[in-house]
């Protein structure tokens, strides 16, 4: 085993071996004290991260009993109540994830963005539309809007080609904390058909998504389109 992992990839290195290694053919974890030995780290350290893990589903923790590991929640292929990378949720959807193209401009807040991001309408700020693909067809189109205001300083164009989240800690020194995330059907019109290459009318899922601080400030506001066929997205529930 890995020894001393630091502590920002402890979660990741966990769901791997949960997933894939030497933890996939077992029910449980083993004791709190037993793994912080393993992985070099912290009691507190590790309790902090099974507390994540435990609220995402993936382990269950009861007294007496340990760490029991759920992997029917681990198999499940995307979630949309964790955030994920387009490119990650194309491919672990067993496709070969591409970018077509990333636009940006300059422009006025409308009245709906003004009031996800607080901002006066007219305001300033900068859209950013990407459409990405599945083996080269189109499977996401996501439109970025943040306020100008935010950006701290000068950048290349070909930042924006990154992740929006990156661009935002780089350029902005926001790292979002959460966010809430509207969902509905809709249905593609000239426009989306044209960029997304289906016939007008064919159903589309749509996520209108506000990202926000630590704060509770809001931070970018998106809508995000799927491509029907391409993604089976999963909800993980807990009883309360």
């Amino acid at each position: 085993m890995e020894r001393a992992v630091q502590p920002k990839t402890i979660r990741a290195w966990l769901v791997k071996a949960m997933k894939q290694g030497e933890y996939a053919q077992s029910d449980r974890l083993p004791p709190e004290k037993v793994l912080a030995e393993q992985l070099g780290i912290s009691r507190t350290q590790l309790r902090d991260v099974l507390a994540g893990l435990e609220r995402e589903g993936f382990i269950t923790r009861r007294h007496g009993v340990g760490t029991i590991i759920n992997h029917h929640v681990l198999d499940v292929t995307n979630r949309m109540d964790i955030e994920c990378e387009f490119m990650d949720m194309i491919r672990r959807s067993g496709y070969e994830p591409g970018t077509a193209f990333v636009r940006s401009k300059q422009g006025n807040a409308t009245e709906t963005e003004a009031k996800q991001l607080r901002v006066e309408v007219g305001a300033p700020v900068l859209r950013v539309e990407r459409l990405c693909t599945a083996d080269g067809k189109p499977a996401i189109y996501c439109v970025d809007v943040l306020a100008t205001a935010m950006i701290q300083k000068k950048y290349p164009a070909e930042e924006l080609e990154h992740p929006i989240f990156d661009f935002l800690q780089a350029y902005c020194d926001v790292v979002p904390f959460m966010d809430l995330t509207d969902i509905r059907a809709m249905v593609a019109d000239e426009a989306l058909s044209r960029i997304m290459q289906i016939p007008e009318g064919t159903p589309i899922l749509c996520m209108d998504e506000v990202d926000y601080d630590v704060e509770g400030n809001p931070v970018i506001c998106s809508r995000e389109l799927f491509v029907d066929g391409v993604f089976r997205h999963t909800v993980m529930r807990k009883k309360l």
